[in-house]
């Protein structure tokens, strides 16, 4: 019996892991990186042991460094959850030669699937149908379009898409270099490209004495590069004939490794129907509340009872209902999916009936490793949380996980929320047509656009101006209960300016016994305003909104679309202007690659350099023809947000 569980991970995944733990009466204990201290999982745990330093690889990669806060807090287990070391064959071992109970598969399973190319030699030998697997230095035209994977680690690193032969040997090699970072494995290999592909995956669990569960599939096709967003339960694809071949092929790869526990047998579709394996996660993944709420599994509870020697039922669960998860990332879809750092003022989710478990009925789920206060860093994957909707039908649960997320107060980081949205609102999703060129086909410009519109970001603008009186009116030590912007005689409208984005607004009012008058928002009538919260009537219809203030940047929120301000100063700071033509760090990160030197000439869209942040690689590329003015940085160099990368200057100046 498991007494005392430790969780060698982090975040959303580690809460998730101490909930199961809790309701089993199971201790728990979290391990914390420097960046982590006070994270939620460090806090909520029954004891916390300290990994020294931030960077993954000293701190949740260290198996030596786990296994000897196992030994310190008195653990009998260890859970890996996702990530990180879940697949890595060595730390299984090392966990259970330490005297340890492994929760997870076999060593040997997992040393059998973590090869994506032996793993499909396997598959192809007991029967599952496969993809080619091809050698980057042997394919021809005719192979193309091609997908360059790394053979270790998953989660879209190491991953390129190649069209053209002349871009293969750069993609090879920037995913050599990605796939060596991220899983100390440099191994790639080539198949072919499914443009229009379905990522449909089954949920597997096979205890110890020969029963195997095909628990159910989950499709996950909405992706941005290769990293899931949208995953739901079951796929509006596969029907009765395809999902028993389906579970068949799932159950045929479970059992040719010996497999133990809970895993993912994951598999690409065609539009006719076929279907490919592409690779085996032996581990949890991010995606399974939506099979927990469906089938009323505790997967996490299974997984610990396995362990613990426990047999399963001869028949999995029957299915009800259909659930659907995104995941909020602190990212800019718009800006190619760039990471987002900062404080996290405010986290707060609409209407959610749980977290970290099954509702009692339909209703929202939340997992999410972060609350109010939390730091966002650049260390780890930027995920905020998954949201999950369980309903009776797909559209139910389409419906109230849109508006769930719509009505979200996120404050601090730009997220994908938007997105998200604006994807579970689309007639293409709606009608199950969600293949994993979804972003391509629709228009990623069109499916980012901002929940709110011009005009509601033009009243937001009136709001934060009317709730900034009303707080400077709260912290005058003079006649504080005056009305804001309140004159005897009256020269001029008040003014106030904000931004949002590239975009400047003037707000000009007055604010006197008659009421609110301002020109620009006609129709328009003040019934109440205060610092946080402020009503209108727009048009005969009463609107509220609430406002948060952070330094110079303001929330304002509504049902109308939440809207990001910023204060515009009166007075601009000289000091502040950067040289004409520099390219800042848009995240901290660290220089890993250069691709020009200062005097080089560069064509509009070449790359300069390359950063690594949040375990991804993101190219900094030349806005416009031109000559590289400065170059100030070296490879290996730490950079914070908004440090001058380059300098690119047009040839005459």
């Amino acid at each position: 019996m498991i007494e005392k569980l430790l969780v060698a991970n982090r975040g959303e995944i580690a809460r998730r892991v101490f909930r199961s733990c809790r309701d089993a009466g199971i201790g728990t204990v979290a391990v914390f990186s420097d960046a982590d201290a006070e994270a939620p999982h460090t806090t909520e745990a029954d004891a916390a042991v300290r990994l020294p330093g931030n960077a993954p690889s000293d701190t949740y990669l260290r198996a030596d460094l786990l296994i000897e806060a196992a030994a310190k807090a008195g653990a009998d287990a260890v859970h890996p959850g996702y990530g990180f070391l879940s697949e890595n064959a060595a730390f299984a071992r090392a966990v259970i030669d330490a005297g340890l109970t492994w929760v997870g598969p076999p060593p040997e399973a997992i040393e059998t699937m973590g090869s994506k190319v032996e793993s499909k030699r396997l598959m192809a030998a007991a029967g599952v149908p496969v993809l080619a697997e091809l050698d980057p230095g042997e394919v021809t035209e005719a192979d193309f379009p091609l997908l360059v994977k790394a053979s270790a680690g998953g989660g879209g690193r190491g991953m390129r898409v190649v069209r053209a032969p002349g871009d293969l040997a750069a993609a090879v090699e920037s995913a050599r270099a990605e796939a060596g970072s991220a899983f100390g494995d440099p191994t790639v290999f080539c198949e072919r490209y499914l443009e229009t592909g379905r990522h449909i995956e089954v949920q597997v669990l096979a205890d110890g004495h020969g029963t195997v569960w095909a628990l159910g599939e989950r499709e996950c096709s909405i992706q941005r590069r290769h990293q899931k967003v949208v995953e739901e339960a079951p796929s509006p694809l596969v029907g009765a004939a395809m999902r028993e071949e389906l579970f068949e092929a799932a159950r045929k790869a479970a059992k040719a490794i010996g497999y133990v526990g809970a895993g993912t047998v994951e598999f690409l579709a065609g539009a006719d129907g076929r279907f490919y394996f592409l690779e085996m996660n032996t581990r949890l993944q991010v995606e399974h509340p939506v099979t927990e709420c469906v089938t009323g599994e505790d997967l996490v509870a299974r997984q610990l009872r396995i362990a613990e020697g426990a047999v399963l039922p001869v028949d999995p669960p029957q299915w009800t209902g259909h659930a659907i998860e995104v995941r909020l990332y602190a990212e800019d879809p718009a800006a190619d999916w760039q990471p987002q750092s900062g404080t996290l003022h405010r986290f707060a989710v609409p209407g959610v009936d749980a977290e970290f478990r099954i509702p009692a009925g339909f209703g929202l789920r939340l997992d999410s490793g972060v609350i109010d206060g939390s730091v966002v860093g650049v260390h780890y994957d930027p995920m905020l949380a998954k949201v999950i909707a369980w309903g009776p039908d797909r559209t139910s649960a389409a419906r109230r996980l849109a508006a769930a997320l719509a009505g979200t107060h996120i404050h601090g980081v730009r997220t994908n929320r938007d997105l998200l949205v604006n994807v579970l609102r689309h007639p293409a999703f709606l009608a199950g047509e969600t293949d994993t060129a979804f972003f391509t086909t629709h228009g990623l410009d069109t499916l980012s656009q901002p929940l709110a519109s011009p005009e509601t970001t033009r009243t937001a603008t009136l709001v934060a101006a009317l709730a900034g009186a009303s707080a400077n009116r709260r912290a005058a030590t003079v006649q504080g209960r005056l009305p804001g912007g309140w004159r005897n005689v009256r020269s001029s409208p008040q003014h106030k300016r904000f931004a949002s984005g590239d975009t400047e607004f003037d707000v000009r009012y007055v604010l006197d016994r008659a009421g609110l008058r301002a020109d620009d928002h006609p129709g328009v009538e003040l019934v109440a305003a205060h610092q946080d919260r402020v009503v209108l009537e727009i048009d005969g219809v009463r609107r509220e909104f609430s406002v948060a203030r952070y330094g110079d940047r303001v929330y304002v929120d509504s049902v109308l679309g939440p809207v990001v301000l910023d204060v515009v100063p009166r007075f601009a700071d000289p000091s502040a202007a950067l040289a004409a033509g520099s390219l800042v760090a848009p995240m901290p990160g660290t220089v890993v690659r250069l691709a020009v030197a200062a005097g080089d000439e560069v064509e509009a869209g070449a790359p300069l350099l390359w950063l690594e942040a949040m375990k991804m690689e993101h190219k900094i590329a030349a806005p416009a023809a031109g000559v590289v003015a400065e170059l100030p940085v070296e490879v290996g160099q730490q950079v914070e947000l908004g440090t001058v990368l380059a300098v690119v200057q047009d040839k005459e100046s």
